[in-house]
Parts: C-alpha cells; sequence; structure tokens
C-alpha cells in the first residue's frame, strides 16, 4: 500500500504511526515508489544530532531535474508545467508546457557550462520573479551546480556579502524588474554589489524592463543571445543523494547571515511528498504560491514540490495591491486556481479594504487555502476563510522554516479538523517535542515550551555554508539530541501546536525572519549615532513591525529629529533593504542594561508595545533610571 496520498484522519494516525515507529522504512517506500534514481542507497539514514551529521539514502545516485522534468515528457510533455502571470495586467500571460521547460533548462545549463561554471560550483541568481528564475535554479540542478538566490529585493551590502560568504563565480541578474507602478534598477544594485566581489567573472543579464543599464565589457553579456545559440539538450549530471543542490541565507540573531545548505535526494523526497499532502494536488490542478523565488518558501513549493509531482505551479511577478486591491482574486478567477498559498500579511493587507475587491470574482475553484511565513492571526484566519474560501476551502496553516526545507507542522486539508491560530498536527514522520528551562521535556497536552525536534526529517538542512560549528551551535548545542527550531509553541488539550513566536533576536516582520543585528549594524555606522537596539511590536498588516531605540553621540545634537530617521532609514535600506525599515524611531540617552552590558530588550519590547503594566523586576540594572525616561517619551 502507498501511502503517497492521505484522504481521511484514520489514515494520517495510521501513516503518522508508522512513520515515526520505522521512519527508515517508511521514507525508503516513498522514495523507491515515487521517483527515479541512477542508483539505489546503500543505507537510508545515517545520523548523529551531536556532531551534527545526517544523511538520507546514502549511495544514492540521482537529478532532481530528472524527477521535475525528464520523467514527466512522456505522459505530461504538453501539460503546463509554469504559468507566468506578469507584473502588468496589459501583458498576456505565458504558459510553459514541462517539454518547454525541459528545453529552456537545457539550454540555461549550457550556457552556465559555456562559461565555465562545473560540479560543485556556486551561482548567485538576483532576478525578479520571472520564468528565468526557475529556469535558472533548475538549469543549475541540472550541471550539479549550487544556486544561491538572493531575494532581489535585498540592497547591494546585502547582496555582496551573500555573494562572498559562498564564492560565487558567475551572477544572473535583469536590468530591472517590475513590481506594482515601479520599476528597480536590479543591475545597477549588482554593480554596485560586485565593486566588492573580486571572485565574480560573469554577469548574465536578462532583458525585463528595457531600461538603459552599464554592460561591463568581458563580464556582462545579455542573457537571450546566448540562449539562442545554446543546444535545446543537456544531460544531467549524476548526483550524490547529499551533493548539495541549494544555498539559501536567513537572518542570524547575530552577526552575519547564515548560508544553509540543502543536499538532493532528502529534499527532493520530502518537499515532493509535502506538497502532494498539504495541498491535496489532483492531476489537473493549478496552484498557485504567491511568495518569491528568493525565499525557501518559493524554492520548495514554487519549484521543486510541485515541479517532481508533475503539477501546474503558477508565478506571479506583481504584488497584491497593483493595478488594485483585486488583484489576486482576478488571478484566481482567470487561471482557476485550485490552490491558493500565500502570507498572513497579505491577507491581512488585503483585509483592510473593501469587500468589493473580493467579491466582483468567482473564486469558486478555490478547493485548499494555505497560509505560510508566520501564524495566522484569528481576525485574519477568518476574513480568509469567509470570503475567499467562502467557508468551502479549508486553510491550512503551515509552520515549517528555511532550515526545515519543507512543512513540519500543518492540518491536512479536508483530513484534519481546523482551528484559527493553531498549525494543528506534525506531518506524517516528524516528532517535535516540547521543552522546559531546564531542558527536560514536557509530555503531556495544554503544556507551553520550546520547540524542538528529536529525529531527523529528509529535508532538514545539512549545514551552514562554511560553518559546520555555526551549525552545531545554532540548532543542536541548547538541547541535547534535539534540533531547536528558535520557536516557542504550545501543545492544547487534542495535542494540536500552536506557534507562539521566536524566542531569541529575530523580529518576524511580513513574513520575513529580520534578525537585529544587522539593523543594528546599519544604524550605528551612521555618523551621529552611538548606540542601536531592535524590537518588534505588534503591526496590524505586517504582523510585527520595528521599533528603534537610538543613542546619539551628542545628546545634546540640535539636528533636525526627523532628517535624522529619515538617514537612519536610509543606512538600513543600503545596507540591508527596505524591507528592515523602522516604523518608529525614538531617540533615548541610554538603554537599559545588565550589570554585564547586555541590553533588556524584553524590557524596550514591552514598552514598544504599551504594555508597561508589568516590566518585572528592574531594580538589578545597570541603570534602572532610564527605564523611566524611555517610558515618558515613548512613541
Amino acid at each position: 500500500m502507498s501511502n503517497y496520498h492521505i484522504k481521511h484522519l484514520e489514515e494520517y494516525y495510521q501513516v503518522y504511526r508508522k512513520s515515526v515507529r520505522n521512519p527508515e522504512a517508511f521514507w525508503e517506500e516513498i522514495a523507491e515508489e515515487h521517483f527515479v534514481w541512477r542508483k539505489r542507497w546503500d543505507n537510508v539514514l545515517n545520523w548523529d544530532f551531536k556532531k551534527p551529521e545526517i544523511k538520507w539514502f546514502e549511495g544514492a545516485k540521482l537529478n532532481i531535474t530528472e524527477n521535475c522534468l525528464d520523467r514527466h515528457l512522456p505522459t505530461r510533455g504538453e501539460k503546463t508545467a509554469i504559468i507566468f502571470e506578469p507584473n502588468n495586467t496589459d501583458e498576456e500571460a505565458l504558459h510553459i508546457t514541462y517539454r518547454q521547460l525541459h528545453e529552456r533548462v537545457c539550454r540555461m545549463a549550457n550556457v552556465l557550462l559555456d562559461h565555465g561554471v562545473k560540479k560543485g560550483d556556486r551561482v548567485c541568481i538576483y532576478l525578479p520573479m520571472i520564468p528565468e528564475l526557475s529556469v535558472a535554479l533548475l538549469a543549475c540542478a541540472r550541471i550539479g551546480a549550487i544556486h544561491s538566490v538572493v531575494f532581489a529585493g535585498f540592497s547591494s551590502h546585502a547582496l555582496s556579502t551573500r555573494i562572498n560568504d559562498s564564492d560565487c563565480k558567475i551572477v544572473l541578474t535583469s536590468d530591472g524588474s517590475f513590481r506594482g507602478n515601479k520599476s528597480i534598477d536590479l543591475k545597477g544594485i549588482v554593480d554596485k554589489a560586485l565593486e566588492a566581489c573580486p571572485g565574480v567573472a560573469n554577469v548574465l543579464v536578462v532583458k525585463r524592463t528595457g531600461s538603459d543599464i552599464t554592460m561591463v565589457p568581458g563580464r556582462d553579456k545579455w542573457l537571450q543571445p546566448l540562449l539562442d545559440e545554446a543546444y535545446a539538450d543537456c544531460v544531467a549530471e549524476i548526483m550524490d543523494a547529499e551533493d548539495p543542490l541549494f544555498i539559501l541565507y536567513t537572518s542570524g540573531s547575530t552577526g552575519t547571515p547564515k548560508g544553509m545548505v540543502h543536499t538532493t535526494a532528502g529534499y527532493m523526497v520530502y518537499t515532493a511528498y509535502t506538497f502532494k499532502n498539504v495541498f491535496q494536488y489532483k492531476e489537473n490542478d493549478v496552484y498557485w504560491c504567491t511568495a518569491d523565488i528568493g525565499w525557501i518558501t518559493g524554492h520548495s513549493y514554487i519549484v521543486y514540490g510541485p515541479l517532481a509531482n508533475g503539477a501546474t505551479t503558477l508565478m506571479f511577478e506583481g504584488v497584491p495591491s497593483y493595478p488594485d486591491f483585486g488583484r489576486f482574486w482576478d488571478v484566481v478567477q482567470k487561471h482557476k486556481v485550485n490552490q491558493f498559498y500565500t502570507a498572513p500579511t497579505a491577507i491581512r493587507a488585503l483585509a483592510k479594504e473593501n469587500l468589493e475587491y473580493v467579491e466582483k470574482y468567482d473564486l469558486s475553484s478555490l478547493k485548499v487555502l494555505g497560509s505560510v511565513g508566520e501564524p495566522i492571526n484569528e481576525e485574519a484566519w477568518h476574513w480568509y476563510n469567509n470570503n475567499v474560501g467562502k467557508k468551502n476551502s479549508p486553510i491550512v496553516d503551515t509552520w515549517w522554516q528555511t532550515e526545515t526545507g519543507g512543512i513540519m507542522i500543518t492540518p491536512i486539508p479536508y483530513v484534519t479538523p481546523t482551528t484559527p491560530t493553531y498549525a494543528t498536527l506534525p506531518f506524517i514522520g516528524i516528532q517535535p517535542a516540547l521543552m522546559d528551562e531546564n531542558a527536560k521535556e514536557i509530555k503531556g497536552n495544554q503544556v507551553e515550551g520550546r520547540l524542538c525536534v528529536k529525529f531527523p526529517w529528509p529535508s532538514i538542512a545539512r549545514t551552514i555554508w562554511g560553518n559546520h560549528d555555526r551549525y552545531r551551535d545554532t540548532y543542536f548545542s541548547a538541547y541535547e539530541n534535539m534540533y531547536f527550531t528558535g520557536d516557542g509553541a504550545l501543545r492544547d488539550a487534542v495535542g494540536y501546536y500552536r506557534i507562539t513566536g521566536r524566542v531569541d533576536d529575530v523580529i518576524i516582520v511580513s513574513g520575513h525572519n529580520l534578525g537585529t543585528a544587522p539593523i543594528e549594524d546599519a544604524i550605528n555606522e551612521h555618523p551621529a549615532v552611538a548606540e542601536s537596539a531592535i524590537v518588534g511590536f505588534p503591526h496590524d498588516v505586517k504582523g510585527n513591525a520595528l521599533y528603534g531605540y537610538v543613542i546619539l553621540k551628542e545628546t545634546g545634537e540640535s539636528r533636525d529629529r526627523d532628517n535624522l530617521r529619515k538617514e537612519i532609514n536610509q543606512q538600513i535600506t543600503e545596507h540591508v533593504g527596505p524591507i528592515a525599515k523602522l516604523d518608529k524611531i525614538q531617540f533615548v540617552s541610554g538603554l537599559p542594561k545588565t550589570r554585564s552590558g547586555k541590553i533588556m530588550r524584553r524590557i524596550l519590547r514591552k514598552i514598544a508595545s504599551n504594555d508597561t503594566s508589568n516590566l518585572g523586576d528592574t531594580s538589578t540594572l545597570l541603570n534602572p533610571e532610564v527605564v523611566q525616561e524611555i517610558m515618558e517619551n515613548s512613541l
């Protein structure tokens, strides 16, 4: 019996029990029956969380693109693989069949080979949400190069840091990108980034906006003429199960971003299996995830998971508010979308607008609604359920991370009864644990603790690029033999999980994980700033917004404070990107610190959230008097 498609609750429990009693046998069966391998594995799983070292399907040989493309050609060659919905409504949507996608990927792979890219080399991709972005990922995987996608909203500084960290030798970008009624000069950002990246030999440029850009002779080339000349077939490189597939950077609570490394076989098996079940995908469905491929959601649930299942996946270049707030629903109606996966921040933004924007469209094709990026709040859940799903389409509130590679805790639609704000039950094969402050596991229900996972799953990240010690220290040092997620969670009376938020200095703003350290570093580079501290505070659209407490070098500085606030946000935009700008900036004479010099962010968070009724004991602070002053002047 295949456990590949779970259809009712009793079956979920049966399959779940089987998956945790004998994980090796369970994942072996899934891998054997649903994928093509060049060589079978010698051993299903080898793991040690102390080192930490995790290997799935050891000794197996494969190429992930043969599973996403080649094997579908005999039966699904003429089926649409990707629907590209452009930013501008006057531009036609593009339907790319599996056969056309295969040819595009082969041509792109040959262009990379012609530019000296070899197996194991890193390729930086800094592209908007256009078909070339998906094609570039698959072309790298085809030849065994490791792709590192950088979200095309990051600044040149953030881009150069990531290029240098993984030593990319080539960058794929475009002249610019469209975003609503704006266009953004991506090539200009790349040019500035590359001033600090001596290792990059070539830049291949997609023509998208037609804007005037500078092409550096010998380094920069237009991509299209190269693709036109390239051979339309490319033999897939045979990869080891544990060869790296990609590096994707995520914010650390301290220091530089972490380049999470995902390998080939386990990632493929897990993303394909979760996609099939979490979205209950059927053969002719049209699936749409609104994320950007610059994030893990796009990697796993726009590209690899859907294509491994032979699905039709929609790529959207635009924003939910352009040309008006009905755009998402217009796209759903136009392409008869069946599964729709978006972020709570988008839902909250749309819920603030007139209901007419939703009501004028036919959303009857929708069967499953998904939510990702942060826990969805109750009000947004009900709005989504009532107005978009018309109470007929279950909402899957999915919890997972860049590090996990795939969805970890989630309802299965039409299988798991849902409760607003709860991610509900662990996915098949996932063994969560709640831990207390003494590092002991909290058993039973109606408990709260720190969320860990006891046993490896196939798509767990294997390391941090170039820094395995940091990988061990970040995820495996807090609790023995456990992967620590960095999140808190509670388990209710029936065993449902609700994620309560980060327990470290990472703040989730509009679904983006932002570490406070890089933002503070950017602020502190401003010549007028002595020190700063960033905390999150509740925001009714973004979920959280950023509040900055800033100490100036000259306390009596007579400079225009509003101008200073603009300059600080400009500094953040240049160093991190516009997504990290502060909503509120309060100038203070000092920050509450412990005697060892640690900033008490807990107090700052309470003040920023207007929750000052119980600040706890402040007498142990080095400077308790500063708390009163900050409270009196809070924004």
